[in-house]
Parts: C-alpha cells; sequence; structure tokens
C-alpha cells in the first residue's frame, strides 16, 4: 500500500466519521470532566504537611466555597493486592448471572425496575452531596472571602460587616458584593439584607442519625445540603417514575463516580496497577470473546453508564440512537488518576520538610520555658539531621474550594495575592490524565473504524500506567513511588494520635536524605473479606473500639444528657439548631485530647470532674 492509498483510506474514514465527531468530543470531555473535578475533589491533608491551626470561624466566612473536609484526612476506602483477582472474579459472576437472568426472562422491565429502585437509595446521597458542591461553588463567586479591586485586594469581615483593605487596614467598604459591583449604590436597607443572605450558607442544622448495625450518620445539614437532598430526592423519583432522559442518566451517573472517586483509593501505585491489569483482560474477554458485556450494557437500563446523542442510521428513531460509555471506563482509572493528584500534594509539601534544632529559652520566670526551633546552618542542601533535630512541616492550606475568590483575584499582582494551598505542581496528574485522553481517543477511533463495540480498558489502562510509571522514571522517583501508601499514612496518624507525635515519628518513620518517608505498610485486608465487613459492622456500633468501655464514652454519653449504649440501642435520632458548630466540634476535640492524656498517664482523679 503507497502513500496515496493510505492517505485516500483516511480521507474516507475522516469522511464518515465526521457527523460523529461532536458526540465523540462530548464523551471525551465528559470523561474528563468528571475525573478532573472528583480528583480535585478528593483532596486532604497529606500525611506530609502540618495539621493547619485551629480558628475560630466568623459568621459567613464558609461563603468562600472551602470545603471543611480537606483541612482533615479524608476517609478513603483503600484496596489490597487479593482485590486485583477478586475484582474481576466478582465482576465477571455478577455479569454472567445478569446476563443468563436477562435470558431467562425473556423481557428484562421487571429486572430494570428492582435495579433502577436499589441504585435509587444511593443515588439520592450522591446526587445531594454533588449538588451540595455545585451550590458551594455558586455561592463562592457571589459572595468571595477576597476580591481585588482598584488594585488592592479586599477582605470580608462578616462579623463586622465590611470589606477591609489589606494594604491600608483602615480603609473599609460596607457592600458584601465583589469587584466593581462593591462601588454600586444599594440603599442601607438591601445591604443589610445582602449581609443576611451572605450568612445563610453557615447557619447548620447537627444531625444525628443511628440505626443499629446498619447507619450511623452525624452531619451537619445547611441550606445547601438541604435543598440539594430535596433535589436529589426529586430527580431520582422523576427518573424512576416519569422517565428516563439521556441526561438525567448522566447526572446520575456523573453523582455515582463524584461520591466514588472521593472514596476509593488503591493505596499503592503498585496495587492499583495489579487491579487495573486484571480487569484489562477481564474486559478484553467479555468484549471480545462473549457476548454478555454487550447484551447486558444494551438491555438493563440503569445510571450504571452515560448517554451522549449520536446521528441517527437510516430508519432508526432518533431518540434512541445514543453512544454509550460504562461508569467502569471512568471509575477504574479515575482513581489511579485522583491518587496521582494526591501524591503530587504529598511531594509537594514533602519537599517542604526541613530539620530544625530545638533550643531552650529561659524567660524571667523560671516556672515557665518556651520551646522554638531553629533551622541548622549548614552549607550542605540536603545535610543529615543531627539525633537532637527535629522534623519540621509546613502547615496545610487547603487545596479545594474558593473557586470564587481565586477568580476575583484573578486580576490582582502577585505580590498582592495571599497564599493559597491550591496551586501546586501536579506532573504525575496532569500526566495520567494526558494517557487516559489519549487511550479514550484510540477507543473512539478504532470503534470507529472497525464499526463494533470496543473494551474501552484496554487502550485506557495501558495510556494511563505507561504514563505514570513513565513519569516517576523519568523524574527519577520510582522509591517514592513505590512506597506511597494512603492506606498506610491513615494508620500511622492513628497511632501518632494515641502513642504520641514524637514517639510516633521515632518509631514508624525513615530518615533518608534529611526529608521523612513513610515505612511501607503492613498486609492489607480485601474489601470482600469477612475481617473488612467486621470491621464494618464495629464502626456502625458507634464508640470507636479503644474508646468501649473508657472514661471518654462516658463523656460522650454525659454530654447528650443521657447514656447510650450503643450496642444495645436500635434507633437514635436527634437534630441541633444551628450555632457555632465548628467551636463546639473543637471544644469537643480538645477535651477528647486532653483526657486521653490523662488516661494514658494514668490520672484519674481529675476525669469525674471532666
Amino acid at each position: 500500500m503507497d502513500v496515496l492509498q493510505i492517505l485516500d483510506l483516511i480521507s474516507f474514514h475522516f469522511v464518515r466519521a465526521r457527523p460523529f465527531i461532536p458526540t465523540y468530543l462530548h464523551v471525551l470531555f465528559s470523561a474528563v470532566f468528571v475525573i478532573y473535578t472528583s480528583s480535585h475533589a478528593s483532596l486532604s491533608i497529606p500525611s506530609s504537611a502540618a495539621k493547619p491551626t485551629k480558628r475560630r470561624k466568623q459568621r459567613g466566612s464558609d461563603s468562600d466555597g472551602e470545603d471543611e473536609s480537606s483541612l482533615s484526612r479524608q476517609k478513603l476506602e483503600g484496596l489490597s493486592p487479593s482485590d486485583a483477582i477478586m475484582f474481576p472474579l466478582f465482576a465477571g459472576c455478577t455479569l454472567a448471572g445478569l446476563y443468563f437472568l436477562i435470558k431467562w426472562l425473556e423481557d428484562p422491565a421487571i429486572l430494570n425496575k428492582i435495579l433502577n429502585w436499589y441504585f435509587s437509595m444511593f443515588g439520592v446521597f450522591s446526587v445531594a452531596r454533588l449538588s451540595t458542591d455545585a451550590m458551594g461553588l455558586g455561592t463562592s463567586f457571589i459572595f468571595p472571602a477576597k476580591y481585588a479591586y482598584d488594585g488592592t485586594v479586599w477582605e470580608i469581615k462578616p462579623n463586622e460587616r465590611c470589606a477591609q483593605s489589606l494594604s491600608t487596614p483602615s480603609e473599609r467598604r460596607k457592600s458584601p458584593l465583589p469587584g466593581f459591583l462593591s462601588k454600586l449604590k444599594i440603599p442601607s436597607h438591601i445591604t443589610a439584607k445582602l449581609w443576611m443572605l451572605r450568612e445563610v450558607p453557615s447557619k447548620r442544622f447537627h444531625v444525628r442519625a443511628y440505626i443499629h448495625r446498619i447507619l450511623e450518620a452525624d452531619l451537619q445539614l445547611g441550606p445547601h445540603g438541604s435543598a440539594s437532598f430535596v433535589l436529589a430526592l426529586a430527580a431520582v423519583l422523576y427518573y424512576n417514575l416519569v422517565a428516563k432522559p439521556w441526561w438525567l442518566t448522566n447526572i446520575l451517573g456523573y453523582s455515582f463516580t463524584y461520591t466514588a472517586l472521593q472514596h476509593m483509593s488503591p493505596s499503592t501505585f503498585w496495587t492499583g496497577t495489579m487491579i487495573l491489569s486484571a480487569l484489562f483482560f477481564y474486559d478484553i474477554y467479555f468484549v471480545f470473546f462473549t457476548p454478555i458485556m454487550v447484551t447486558v450494557a444494551t438491555k438493563i437500563d440503569i445510571p450504571a453508564k452515560m448517554l451522549f446523542p449520536r446521528p441517527a442510521d437510516p430508519g432508526q428513531d432518533p431518540a434512541r440512537s445514543l453512544a454509550m460509555l460504562g461508569l467502569g471506563d471512568i471509575v477504574l482509572p479515575g482513581i489511579a488518576i485522583g491518587m496521582a493528584l494526591r501524591f503530587d500534594l504529598y511531594l509537594f509539601y514533602l519537599r517542604k520538610q526541613k530539620w530544625a534544632k530545638p533550643s531552650v529559652t529561659l524567660p524571667e520566670s523560671p516556672s515557665k520555658i518556651n520551646l522554638t526551633t531553629q533551622e541548622p546552618q549548614s552549607d550542605n542542601e540536603n545535610p543529615q539531621p543531627a539525633a537532637e533535630e527535629k522534623l519540621t512541616k509546613v502547615e496545610y492550606r487547603a487545596a479545594t474550594g474558593s473557586w470564587g475568590t481565586r477568580f476575583w483575584l484573578f486580576s490582582a499582582s502577585q505580590s498582592l495575592l495571599p497564599p493559597t494551598g491550591a496551586v501546586f505542581p501536579k506532573p504525575y496528574f496532569h500526566a495520567s490524565l494526558l494517557g487516559y485522553t489519549v487511550g479514550m481517543l484510540l477507543t473512539l477511533g478504532i470503534m470507529q473504524v472497525f464499526g463494533h463495540a470496543q473494551p474501552a480498558l484496554l487502550y485506557l489502562v495501558p495510556g494511563v500506567l505507561v504514563a505514570l510509571w513513565g513519569t516517576a522514571l523519568r523524574r527519577g522517583e520510582l522509591k517514592q513511588f513505590w512506597e506511597f501508601d494512603e492506606m498506610s499514612e491513615s494508620n500511622e496518624d492513628k497511632k501518632k494520635e494515641s502513642q504520641g507525635a514524637e514517639e510516633g515519628q521515632a518509631k514508624d518513620t525513615d530518615r533518608e536524605d534529611g526529608i521523612e518517608h513513610p515505612k511501607a505498610s503492613s498486609t492489607k485486608k480485601s474489601i470482600f473479606s469477612f475481617a473488612r465487613q467486621e470491621e464494618i459492622v464495629k464502626r456502625l456500633q458507634g464508640v470507636p473500639e479503644e474508646e468501649q468501655g473508657s472514661a471518654l464514652a462516658g463523656q460522650k454519653a454525659n454530654k447528650r444528657g443521657f447514656y447510650r449504649d450503643r450496642k444495645t440501642e436500635l434507633v437514635f435520632f436527634s437534630i441541633n439548631l444551628p450555632g457555632d458548630v465548628s467551636q463546639e466540634r473543637a471544644i469537643s476535640d480538645e477535651s477528647k485530647d486532653d483526657l486521653r492524656k490523662e488516661l494514658d498517664k494514668g490520672d484519674d482523679r481529675n476525669i469525674v470532674d471532666k
């Protein structure tokens, strides 16, 4: 085949594919957008950063869209190496079971209804969470925490109901609106209403519910959450009782993916590689060698896929001419891409760690000693820490939320911008996202040329894994890449809280080149194991295992005014009126820490008083 024939063949396929280009772009943009937003929403404080100092939150100060959960460690459901075997096995058995059930029923209408109502239970909470975050994002653009105008950065002071200039603190504005809107002449009574409206999102009910061994909920429900729950319930009811338009199916699918990518993690990159490699062969087998995958995907009408309008074939109903992308083709590569972004954040703070010598300063009063740290003076870029040196970590700044604030600060000069944690190098995230994009383009191109459904993981898995491991190899960071373990970091934090930070650092960390590296984790349990299910049951019983039968559990009971035994309690439900919930939780956390220290010391004299 000469060059002209190759060019003619390319031209022929391009002309055939031209009507489908908008559809393919829709598919690509939707998949990448879901992974991008979900990965950023999963960011939280890494183990390489110091916990931020607790500050008293002002009224209406959360209107900037910053997520409080990003200031604490995200609770992720980690996967184990054995899941590389269990995932394809369970998925294959489920897929085969649905296939034979469809063949036996002949009409899968009743099966679709059962599965749709089953997914609806999860859909309500997933859509509610997505809607809550979307409303918070919209509010942050209307009422940002800071904005730039006239060459000055202004900070909103909700308690004082004014905007204060950061460069000239004596200069203030009464308007709660940002940017050029702050110069509008608004009557005083309307301005007061706008300040009240700004404070509304910060008013939250404290809702607690418990059903024995089934559910335990402890959440703050504000106006955004309440409205989102109503919208989510309406969307699910409309989907099940009225109609199933493609855009509503996509909203439900987007919500499932958005929630899943914030709670699932491969734990380590080598575990993720094993799982994706196993699913790579699983997808090839069930698409190319059996009719099971295609039959189930086309016959089962549930929100486990995303649909996209496409040009109809001759004689086909345009309303039923839809392209399809399974959620597994987004979630499975997405958990690796999301972990790559969290790894970038971990490395960013890891490189800011320093070793410093503690020095003791004796004040006038001999009864008080002030401990401070000084950076060691050395010409060596990576000095070896002495025995008395202590590792210092940079305080974490929230990497999520505040999109509205960033938008209104866009015109400000870099010298005036306040520090932010949202900007950090993302080489692994960008490389894996590029690998996913290339894999998706290959999937769509080959499907168009051969006119047959393609196993997307056949192209997505190599694209993501080659991008990740190739980036680590090129940057000379294979060791850190191999040893990074998200679940190990969470376990280390729990140990340090119970044993003391200094003792925990001495036992659970290694020193290498003046930088802290967490040790490899112990053996993890599969999410399908009975031991993991038993842990979930214990968690649903309420009081943590280490606190059961201790004075701390009694403290919880006394604070609520009556004793609650979670082992025998069947149902509990309470709602607290809006108040300074953040201050209440901060006081509660401090009292718990003090009580733990007294229990560790064996000093029982003050426990009853507390």
